[in-house]
């Protein structure tokens, strides 16, 4: 009984938290699922677009154009990793790290110190109708924003632009043969994702009051989770499940989350449990796909199925 008093009593906070860390999700899914480009400038890009939203509030801006500067410096970031990779010929991952190392002291030289309060300033869940502080409306806001954001990719990915970015991630010589600049709708891509990274980091120090340098630590294994989990209950053999995928993996994941402090584990724990997850579930996938291709090889040569 004390497990599911305690369970939803978490359930309103995991839920503002998955909605929140869905636009994480959704900046992993575009480099690694459509440009097959391995990025880890996310969690960089999180805590810069958190900090860059503190300074603009802090000098005075509204909170929507606090959040739109918050979620363009995620799109310079994204840019920057894109840019080295194609100048250095350096490998991805190498790439992202060397910008998430270089946003730390950059986040810290922005707001002028390693942490703000934002409780003096206003922010768009200020905005909202009755009680600002309850759960219910800034719920309802961020499954708005999710939606329409999610909308808006998956129409992005339809377009003539989006065709040449799954074209980059299925085959880079395919796309080459075909005349699309690789570098430059790769820089694109990149950009767009951290992008979304950005724009929850400024969501969420305006939804907590609170904007810190630390903020990013570990988003990127929590986005990860949420996708590798959204893609186990939903699939990705379609491009709708696969934008819906991130977004519903990291509601379901954070209500898990909820579930394992409901069930006495330490917030400190929450990193182990994330990680094991991460593992068990990629070691899931490997074996399902293994199984498959050896299922493929006892079919006999020219079996219908039928």
């Amino acid at each position: 009984m004390n497990f599911l008093s305690g369970f939803l009593d978490l359930v309103p906070v995991g839920l503002m938290q998955g909605l929140t860390y869905a636009l994480i999700a959704i900046a992993i899914m575009i480099p690694f699922r459509i440009l097959s480009f391995a990025d880890m400038t996310g969690e960089g890009a999180f805590p810069f677009g958190a900090c860059v939203c503190a300074k603009f509030l802090m000098l005075g801006l509204n909170p929507v154009m606090a959040l739109l500067g918050g979620a363009l410096a995620g799109f310079i970031a994204g840019l920057a990793t894109g840019y080295i990779h194609e100048k250095a010929k350096i490998n991805t991952l190498l790439c992202g790290i060397l910008v998430l190392s270089m946003l730390y002291s950059i986040d810290i030289r922005v707001m002028g110190q390693p942490n703000a309060a934002l409780f003096a300033f206003p922010s768009v869940f200020s905005w909202l109708p009755g009680d600002a502080g309850g759960y219910l409306p800034r719920i309802v806001m961020l499954g708005v924003i999710d939606v329409a954001i999610a909308a808006c990719v998956l129409w992005f990915l339809g377009t003539e632009h989006g065709l040449a970015m799954r074209a980059i991630g299925s085959s880079v010589s395919m796309a080459k043969a075909q005349g699309i600049n690789v570098k430059v709708y790769t820089l694109i891509g990149l950009g767009l994702a951290n992008l979304f990274a950005a724009l929850g980091g400024a969501m969420l120090a305006q939804n907590q009051g609170f904007s810190d340098v630390n903020m990013g630590f570990g988003v990127l294994v929590n986005g990860l989770a949420a996708l590798l989990l959204g893609e186990a209950v939903i699939g990705n053999r379609s491009m709708t499940r696969q934008v819906i995928a991130p977004v519903l993996g990291s509601i379901i994941y954070f209500q898990l989350i909820s579930a394992v402090l409901a069930l006495g584990f330490q917030p400190s724990d929450l990193k182990l449990v994330t990680a094991l997850f991460v593992l068990v579930t990629l070691l899931s996938m490997a074996k399902r796909k293994k199984r498959g291709s050896a299922r493929k090889k006892l079919e006999p040569v020219g079996s219908t199925g039928n």
